[in-house]
């Protein structure tokens, strides 16, 4: 029979302290409170710590003892992945990263895949505050999110009384690309959307629908063409709107092959994002259209791969988006009241929108 393993018993913070022979509150400011300490004192401290195999402050004692967290939670609802895969939600999270890290402070991610009811994970997280990326103003995860006693920042969407906001002008974004495509002479178009709605729907959107979608963004940009389009004499009413519950290019490709099904003579495809309007360039393609000669296409972001492809796009910045949603929220202990930053935008002319093909024009389409 072997003989038992022994371990070494792990060093505490006392018995640190007994070794040093110094007060158990300076090596617990040598992790947590370093400028209290001289360097030479705190490399003592930790390199004896190191030599005893002692870890450091426990960090859940210390949250308890503190009442802080120590991180900033980011609620998205969507599948975890979409945080990674989305060009415009990697932005976002690449700034709020960078805040955190300004901050001292970690990053936890709450995702809270569609058509999930479950809170749990709003209720279990260990955060100091929420930052929440663009969900439905009826999402009981944001409910959840609001009924915690921490401060609260949104990001584009919805918009809630005393809370704080960021985000970039919508309607003005959308009503600069609306008058550029009127300009240039579209009266025939089609829209491409995001979802509406927590509910899927992957065909025509109704103007019922969309004046009553609960994501306000695309509601916001909807109606903002709406309103720009009726002012140039288009009926809204006969403007075919299609919608993606999914956000992919091959999605946007889908909406784009329905729309033109359906409608094979409007000339401007307007896409309120640019993974939607990549997709409808890669249909523009598969069906022989030129682009812009046969049809314009636009979108709204102005993400690397549409710079890359000469997309006409509204840019906006999603890095300061991230970057100004955490500093805002780690500052707000230091005002009364809520906040609103709203973000500058600028329409960028790209190669894939040019004046409506004429009908002397020879179409190469099917």
């Amino acid at each position: 029979m072997g003989r038992p393993i022994r371990t070494r018993r792990q060093a505490t913070l006392a018995s640190l302290a007994a070794e040093l022979g110094v007060s158990r509150t300076t090596v617990s400011n040598a992790y947590n409170r370093p400028d209290q300490l001289s360097p030479e004192l705190r490399r003592r401290v930790l390199e004896t710590a190191r030599r005893l195999g002692y870890p450091g402050p426990d960090p859940v004692a210390r949250s308890l003892r503190t009442r802080k967290a120590g991180a900033v939670g980011l609620l998205l609802t969507e599948n975890l992945s979409y945080a990674f895969r989305d060009p415009a939600a990697v932005g976002v999270l690449e700034g709020l990263a960078l805040a955190c890290e300004d901050a001292g402070v970690g990053l936890h991610l709450v995702p809270a895949s569609p058509g999930n009811e479950d809170v749990a994970a709003v209720h279990r997280a260990g955060v100091d505050g929420f930052v929440v990326y663009s969900v439905p103003d009826d999402d009981p995860h944001l409910g959840a999110v609001l009924e915690r006693p921490v401060p609260t920042v949104i990001v584009d969407q919805p918009r809630v009384d005393g809370v704080d906001r960021v985000g970039p002008d919508d309607a003005a974004a959308v009503t600069a690309m609306a008058e550029h495509l009127i300009s240039l002479g579209h009266r025939q178009i089609g829209v491409l959307c995001m979802r509406l709605a927590r509910e899927r729907n992957d065909d025509f959107v109704s103007i019922q629908r969309q004046s009553a979608a609960h994501f306000h963004v695309q509601r916001i940009r909807l109606e903002a063409l709406a309103a720009a389009f009726s002012a140039a004499g288009v009926d809204w009413a006969t403007v075919p709107v299609v919608e993606r519950f999914d956000h992919t290019v091959d999605d946007g490709a889908s909406a784009a092959r329905q729309l033109l099904d359906a409608y094979p003579q409007v000339t401007a495809v307007i896409c309120t994002s640019d993974i939607l309007a990549l997709g409808a360039l890669a249909e523009a393609e598969r069906r022989g259209l030129r682009v812009p000669q046969d049809l314009t296409v636009t979108g709204f972001d102005g993400i690397t791969e549409a710079e890359r492809s000469g997309l006409t796009t509204v840019h906006q910045p999603v890095l300061e988006k991230g970057k100004a949603a955490g500093k805002l929220l780690l500052s707000s202990a230091d005002r009364v009241g809520p906040k609103v930053i709203t973000l500058q935008t600028e329409l960028r002319v790209g190669r894939t929108s040019a004046p409506p093909r004429t009908a002397e024009e020879r179409w190469f389409g099917p």
